[in-house]
């Protein structure tokens, strides 16, 4: 097979892959694609946690004998047993004469293993087909699965001069209808949603998903409130979604106030505060040991400057409304400061999309070197 027609099938199975963005974790997105005499003749994805992996699906969706076949799977296969048997065996067992993988596995339990006993069976391997992208689906998953951190993503509204609302301290959207559902469709694809006081207290959201025309899925909902000042009638704190709340406070709180969130179904922890506020590294360490591999950071203002001075965001979407909110309104980004470029965080490998007349500006957060620190 020639490079060409390698990357061609592995764009299949990442399409494949796609299909289970939102739904695998804490399990990697995978889609697999089985080709023989130049037709496909398989394919599948992994759905969720505990259900078949690509690899067993593209074998029972095949629609003739895979026996000489080209296996094409964008993650490496797995050489060990978890919720399900190990699908390198699987590969041999079927007949499969060649495999073609996209990225191998950072998951210490395979990293290399999978690839290295198809080998010994005899089975030809090609390795870093489209590496890149097939990496890219699965950013959230290798950062927790290496770090035991969730992948933390800034997202926010804005206006042209960079403000979330026309009034700090009240509600209200700056972007259009179009940005709101893009918006939901990224909470409907991570784990969690985190949130300030502020922005409970001002915009008393509900932080769930709200699709058209599909079923959406409800990220477990985060709030960060010091001292648990937010009203105990807060709508995230009455909802009636599959989805937990979970709210971090400081430590040494009277316990009744904590025993009238835990009544409501809430649950609470305890982390230690610092002069900046929240231990953030430790919320996200008590996350990511939850299983959450996905964060989206929603703000408000403090939040966002806390997430950027202590260099925990890895990726940003930005809505930029098309109007000057003025100065009344709430900065995206508060309590960090920058002396000078060089010094400023940035976003590569950045992506523009339109929603209306509102502009998705997106891209990974890139810091500079630690010897220059921010102010």
């Amino acid at each position: 097979m020639t490079k060409e027609v390698d990357e061609h099938y592995m764009r299949l199975a990442l399409g494949e892959a796609r299909k289970g963005i939102g739904r695998t974790s804490p399990n990697p997105c995978v889609g697999a694609v089985i080709v023989k005499d130049e037709q496909v003749i398989g394919r599948g994805f992994h759905r969720r946690a505990g259900m078949a992996h690509a690899e067993i699906e593209a074998f029972r969706n095949a629609t003739a004998a895979v026996v000489g076949a080209t296996m094409y799977v964008t993650l490496e296969p797995c050489n060990h047993t978890g919720r399900t048997p190990p699908c390198s065996r699987a590969l041999v067992a079927g007949g499969i004469s060649r495999v073609v993988i996209g990225s191998t596995d950072p998951n210490p339990q395979v990293n290399g293993s999978g690839i290295r006993y198809l080998q010994e069976q005899g089975i030809e391997v090609v390795s870093g087909v489209l590496e890149e992208k097939c990496q890219e689906l699965n950013q959230p998953f290798m950062k927790h699965i290496t770090t035991g951190l969730p992948w933390v993503i800034m997202k926010a509204g804005v206006s042209l001069d960079g403000r979330l609302n026309y009034r700090h301290g009240r509600g209200g959207w700056i972007t259009g209808d179009k940005s709101r559902r893009a918006a939901h469709r990224l909470r409907d694809r991570v784990d969690a949603i985190l949130v300030g006081r502020g922005t409970v207290v001002s915009d008393n959201p509900s932080l769930t998903t709200r699709l058209i025309k599909a079923r959406g899925r409800d990220p477990i909902r985060v709030i960060v409130d010091s001292s648990l000042s937010v009203p105990l009638s807060a709508a995230v704190y009455n909802l009636h979604s599959s989805a937990p709340t979970w709210v971090f406070c400081q430590v040494g709180l009277p316990p009744q106030n904590i025993i009238a969130l835990e009544r409501q179904g809430i649950r609470v922890w305890q982390v230690e505060k610092t002069p900046d506020g929240l231990d953030l590294g430790k919320i996200l360490k008590i996350l990511g040991g939850e299983g959450v591999c996905s964060l989206l950071v929603e703000g408000g203002s403090a939040i966002h400057g806390s997430f950027l001075r202590r260099r925990l965001v890895d990726y940003a979407h930005l809505f930029y409304a098309p109007v000057f909110a003025g100065d009344g309104g709430e900065a995206l980004v508060g309590g960090y400061q920058v002396e000078k470029a060089n010094l400023a965080p940035r976003l590569s490998k950045v992506v523009r999309k339109v929603f209306g007349e509102d502009v998705l500006v997106s891209g990974m957060v890139v810091y500079p070197a630690a010897s220059g620190e921010a102010a």
